[in-house]
């Protein structure tokens, strides 16, 4: 049976405009996100992966096109809609982990699973990223690596359908990288979480089912893997 298409981006454009200049994003981007995989999305700087992605999650709005999300067009949603859908819906994890540093992980973790719909525990999902033990602890006292996870944890603790993951390992060696990237692999086997990851590293790509190339706004190709590799298997 073939997959199911969480999303179904059709022809989306982004411009911002500042005064007389229009900067286009996007130019006309199409694409969709299948339920339970991983997608890695590929392309230079200024491409448009993460104004896709904002756009997908329900962060900004396309300036023409249409986002379908379980067959519900999310562009013509009004803000308190898309904060609505973002909160049940969608988990996030940028390059940089946006965590309160005066709060120990356990505690950065719960500001997302008090205003949650059917979370799970701050515990069980520090847990699921291997960070069991470090519940307690402040950022101060965590690598960068332990950080990005207590992130990961604090996206993934709503229980949401799709993960987006913008540079999640943009900030970290090779050896730490592999560590998120497993965490990421882990929560998709366990929860089948649909999730998408911006990268510049190309070897990522080895570990997705499906791989969009950007260039110029658009989406010039994507290709599907055979084969899974593991973030140990990675020829960094």
């Amino acid at each position: 049976m073939a997959a199911k298409a969480v999303f179904d981006i059709r022809d989306i454009t982004k411009v911002y405009r500042t005064g007389d200049v229009a900067v286009h994003a996007l130019r006309g981007a199409s694409a969709q996100l299948y339920e339970g995989e991983i997608t890695v999305m590929l392309g230079p700087s200024g491409s448009g992966k993460s104004t896709f992605l904002n756009i997908v999650g329900g962060l900004d709005k396309a300036t023409s096109g249409q986002v379908l999300f379980d067959g519900t067009d999310i562009t013509e949603a009004s803000e308190s809609e898309l904060t609505d859908f973002r909160r049940r819906n969608v988990g996030f994890v940028f390059q940089f982990y946006n965590l309160i540093p005066s709060l120990t992980a356990r505690e950065n973790v719960a500001l997302v699973t008090e205003i949650s719909t059917d979370p799970m525990k701050p515990e069980e999902a520090l847990e699921i990223v291997g960070l069991g033990e470090r519940i307690n602890h402040f950022p101060a006292q965590m690598s960068g690596g332990e950080q990005q996870r207590v992130a990961i944890a604090r996206a993934i603790a709503k229980n949401p359908r799709v993960l987006l993951c913008d540079e999640p390992t943009g900030a970290l060696d090779s050896k730490t990288g592999r560590l998120v990237l497993d965490a990421l692999i882990d929560i998709n086997t366990k929860l089948g979480t649909t999730t998408a990851i911006i990268t510049h590293n190309a070897v990522i790509r080895r570990l997705a089912d499906r791989v969009f190339y950007f260039a110029d706004g658009a989406i010039i190709r994507d290709e599907e893997n055979a084969t899974r590799l593991t973030a140990a298997e990675l020829d960094w």
